[in-house]
């Protein structure tokens, strides 16, 4: 690597790609599943490249590597987690309603729809219009915020809040 910081292209090559085996190992003891392996490995190669300046030669390499591979797999089983919670697999939507015919489903999704909008209108009015700004019309922050007037931290923090509320009056969640 310090070869690779002295602009030495095929050194840095060589690095790179002797790196790939310690990222895997480094992710799989942090226990990233097999088919979001090659993920942190590019999340980890981006990062080396981004922060290759912070590297001291006189350190080990395999240690400053390690670092930045456990971090990156670490990100990943955040993300996956967070996804996992949000999504619902078709797998899971399938065998959980084996015998349900379209026209109640079609009532359940009604009732859900209006449990929502009801949930939505309780909102105090900050909270509601970031809800209505920010998920109902899709806008980015910054439209939401010349739109309504207010700053995008104050956007955020409304948004943010009134998830929270939503999910506890729909789900009871905590």
């Amino acid at each position: 690597m310090a070869a690779a910081q002295a602009g030495d292209r095929r050194a840095y090559e060589r690095v790179l790609a002797d790196s790939v085996a310690l990222i895997r190992a480094v992710a799989r003891r942090q226990g990233v599943a097999t088919d979001a392996l090659d993920d942190v490995v590019q999340e980890t190669l981006l990062t080396v490249h981004r922060v290759r300046h912070t590297y001291d030669p006189a350190r080990s390499y395999d240690a400053w590597l390690s670092a930045i591979a456990g971090r990156r797999a670490i990100d990943a089983l955040r993300s996956h987690g967070r996804r996992g919670r949000r999504e619902l697999h078709d797998e899971f939507a399938l065998d959980n309603q084996p015998d349900r015919d379209d026209a109640s489903m079609d009532a359940e999704r009604r009732q859900q729809a209006r449990q929502l909008r009801e949930a939505i209108a309780q909102l105090p009015p900050g909270q509601r219009e970031a809800v209505e700004q920010l998920g109902l019309r899709e806008q980015s922050l910054a439209e939401a915020a010349a739109q309504t007037g207010r700053n995008t931290g104050a956007l955020k923090v409304n948004l943010h809040r009134a998830l929270k509320a939503l999910r506890n009056r729909l789900h009871g969640d905590s």
